[in-house]
């Protein structure tokens, strides 16, 4: 019963936000809805609940953590929303709203599937829902940027089925009772996989989901998506949705795990993730858009948390860690993004220029955010990022540490360009100020900083505890 709440309260909330009449009464669906929502899980986390629907539905470790991580965006976020639908007054918020609910739904569903199918279903319906966000400006560049957020969402979810498919077909040689798609039941007969379906299905899944976060050389959606997407979509979809990407990649990573090829699938991650390190260091320098050099940002960290997967369990527990950290500081980034975009009237250095005089607070936080998530301390991305640095060291792994330092000190250059010029200065004089810091407006980025700055002080041991069950289940044969 529970998984029926998890999912179905934010589709129902989306649906009475279609419903409601009221302009003024609509948005505050989002929020109440967020909070039964983290109210369910609080109640998951007491007390994990038994595996339903002949094992279709059960939350282990590595889905509460990632659920867990989805719905604290969203409540934050939907905070936000409250004064930025207002502000936006002259676009109805009708299926915005909706949409949003509707997404939180769709990755609720993907974090409670033990069913391979189940979750492509709910990867796909993340991927509609999210494009009326993209498009929420209506104009000719969001038309654009939506147009190619589907197409390439679209390529990628069809390669993400044809890897199902494959994953279905090493099955085969199976005979027994259960679902080929149930991945307890490949866990279980892991050993009676046939290997090369198996490695046939990683590589489709790989390429599928990986499309979906955004790994190059498939992050080509990410730049235009983000840049055209108000400031609280582009949170959602670089902390949520590519996280529910990357949850997808983690399961047929572990059951490649089980099934021995734990060396070829962390291969193929650590060529993932430095190659997409290697394309946002050569594209993010001298990026004048500070929405796309965020886009270009999440294609860095989704290879960081590629790149720490492929390096063993020690990486696996970094990239874990990593996928929260990023979260939380991609939340900072983005909303006070948008801020500072609708205080200028624009998203370049063009426009944008001594934002700290015009918006001080929402230019503090872009500016600390920065520093956060180019993984200097004492911000949580540091520790993820140094424990990527210690697996690849103590793995021996040498060239690989080198690379990732390097790109880190590029990408860290070429942002620093970007976010110094548009944060200090003096602002153009004929530039208007079009809206200025309000309360609700930099609380949620607020939130989101003292817990990435908390975070990066201390370590919870319930956390370290969970986040270690998480990579302990991916890494059961890995090596």
């Amino acid at each position: 019963m529970i998984y029926l709440f998890l999912v179905g309260v934010p589709f129902v909330a989306g649906l009475v936000a279609l419903a409601v009449g009221s302009d003024e009464r609509r948005p505050w669906i989002l929020p109440v809805g967020c909070a039964i929502h983290s109210s369910i899980i609080v109640a998951c986390w007491r007390n994990l609940p038994e595996p339903a629907v002949s094992g279709w539905f059960y939350i282990d470790a590595l889905g509460l953590l990632v659920l867990s991580l989805s719905s604290a965006l969203f409540l934050v976020c939907s905070v936000y929303c409250l004064e930025y639908l207002r502000l936006r007054q002259e676009r109805t918020e009708r299926l915005f709203t909706a949409c949003l609910c509707f997404i939180l739904g769709a990755v609720s569903l993907v974090c409670v599937s033990r069913h391979m199918g189940l979750l492509w279903v709910g990867m796909e319906a993340a991927t509609l829902a999210a494009a009326p966000l993209v498009h929420f400006n209506h104009n000719e560049k969001s038309l654009e940027a939506t147009w190619k957020y589907l197409m390439m969402g679209s390529l990628g979810i069809g390669l993400a089925l044809l890897g199902t498919f494959f994953l279905a077909l090493s099955a085969l040689p199976y005979e027994g009772h259960g679902d080929p798609l149930v991945i307890d039941t490949l866990l279980t007969r892991a050993g009676t996989l046939s290997v090369p379906w198996l490695k046939g299905a990683f590589i489709f899944l790989l390429v599928g989901y990986g499309t979906k976060m955004g790994l190059a050389p498939l992050h080509s959606w990410k730049p235009d998506t983000y840049g055209e997407a108000p400031g609280v979509a582009g949170a959602i979809l670089a902390g949520v949705v590519t996280s529910c990407a990357f949850l997808g990649l983690l399961r047929a990573f572990q059951i490649c795990a089980a099934a021995g090829l734990s060396e070829f699938a962390q291969g193929l991650f650590v060529l993932m993730g430095l190659l997409s390190m290697a394309t946002a260091a050569a594209f993010i320098i001298g990026q004048r858009d500070f929405k796309r050099m965020l886009a270009y940002s999440s294609v860095e960290h989704m290879g960081i948390l590629a790149l720490g997967v492929g390096l063993g369990p020690a990486g696996t527990f970094a990239a874990l860690l990593h996928l929260i950290n990023n979260g939380l500081t991609k939340g900072v980034l983005f909303l006070t993004a948008g801020n500072i975009h609708r205080a200028f009237g624009g998203k370049t250095m063009d426009h944008a220029h001594g934002a700290l005089r015009r918006v001080p607070v929402s230019a503090t936080l872009f500016l600390l955010g920065f520093v956060a998530i180019t993984g200097s301390p004492p911000f949580a991305p540091f520790v993820s990022e140094f424990g990527v640095l210690r697996a690849a060291v103590n793995g021996d792994r040498f060239g690989v540490a080198l690379g990732f330092v390097g790109l880190l000190a590029i990408i860290f250059i070429g942002m620093a360009t970007t976010v110094l010029s548009v944060v200090y200065g003096v602002p153009n004089k004929d530039s208007k100020v079009v809206h200025g810091d309000s309360p609700l407006m930099i609380a949620a980025p607020l939130v989101f900083m003292a817990a990435v700055i908390f975070l990066g002080l201390w370590l919870p041991d319930w956390l370290t505890a969970v986040v270690g069950n998480a990579a302990k289940l991916l890494n059961r044969g890995a090596s």
